[in-house]
């Protein structure tokens, strides 16, 4: 129900607004899917990555290669990129299997800090330049008045709806309450069978996949994926997304990358004839300033602030 009305949203903002916010409903849709990702690790496994910017990286260099280099479709290379960051994402998966906490955290900020250093000396990755990613032009029965960024939104919702769907089947399957149970006690979970290592490989695995696919629809919005596109600030900012929307909720994951790009609008109002430093720094401050009032004020999130307030109002009409 909520993704079908998703998809009306999105069906009728496209067509009645201008082309940047577009732009911005591709991007919120790329945030929504790289938030998805952390809600899996952190919200359900209570698994902590700082690279998960890194993981985009994957994802986004994935896709563009195999449409620069194969020529293949662009919807193809979304699940190329989605399997290319699963791939390292197992390979962090066994590093999470014998690691916890700081050490896991600081182990993921090393490969967020490595990976767009380790791109620039590549020229097959296009060095500090990056590559273009061509997503095409939209199909000509869509007419002329359907413009590029319009396609490119149309893309991105389909996908992040997918995403959406697909991440919610999961948190309520077999596997979702697994990770469930090892976030809540390890050790609980393996005396009632549970194979805790494979359990933490299996949704880095998974999150990473998301975490790739989400790359993949960033890097279309700017045709261009290139190693300051995911720089350690990324990593840090879905994270944010991640708390002020819930950590623990796919649909916080939407609220969370609202959130995202309204900051920056509200800082540009609020910075309006103020300092150079000002400006720049402002949305930094806010974000920073949200962040702290959530884990003081609602530690679970928006989302799960909401839920609160819902159960409330149907407690009281029901007496």
């Amino acid at each position: 129900m909520v993704i079908a009305l998703l998809a009306v949203v999105f069906i009728l903002l496209a067509d009645r607004v201008d082309e940047y916010r577009v732009y911005q409903g591709a991007t919120i849709a790329a945030y929504v899917v790289a938030i998805i990702s952390i809600v899996l690790l952190t919200g359900y496994s209570g698994q902590v990555s700082l690279g998960h910017g890194a993981l985009m990286a994957v994802g986004g260099y994935s896709a563009a290669l195999v449409v620069q280099n194969l020529h293949w479709p662009l919807w193809i290379s979304f699940f190329v990129a989605v399997l290319g960051a699963a791939a390292v994402g197992a390979i962090l998966g066994i590093a999470a299997a014998r690691l916890s906490g700081p050490y896991l955290a600081g182990t993921t900020l090393a490969f967020a800090v490595g990976l767009p250093s380790i791109a620039n000396r590549f020229t097959a990755l296009g060095g500090e330049q990056g590559i273009g990613y061509d997503v095409g032009l939209p199909p000509a029965r869509f007419g002329d008045s359907f413009t590029q960024y319009k396609w490119l939104f149309w893309i991105c919702a389909a996908a992040t709806l997918v995403a959406v769907g697909v991440a919610s089947h999961i948190s309520r399957s077999r596997y979702g309450r697994i990770w469930r149970a090892v976030r809540a006690d390890e050790t609980a979970a393996a005396l009632a069978g549970i194979n805790v290592a494979r359990s933490k490989v299996l949704v880095f695995t998974i999150s990473a996949g998301f975490a790739g696919l989400a790359g993949a629809l960033f890097s279309t919005t700017v045709f261009l994926v290139a190693p300051a596109s995911f720089s350690l600030g990324l990593s840090f900012l879905i994270l944010t997304g991640a708390v002020i929307g819930g950590v623990r909720s796919i649909y916080g994951a939407i609220i969370g990358a609202f959130v995202l790009i309204i900051i920056p609008i509200i800082a540009e109002t609020l910075s309006s004839g103020a300092s150079e430093s000002v400006a720049t720094n402002l949305p930094a401050v806010i974000t920073g300033a949200l962040l702290v009032l959530t884990v003081l004020l609602s530690p679970g999130g928006t989302a799960a602030t909401f839920e609160h307030l819902t159960k409330a109002i149907r407690g009281k009409v029901r007496h």
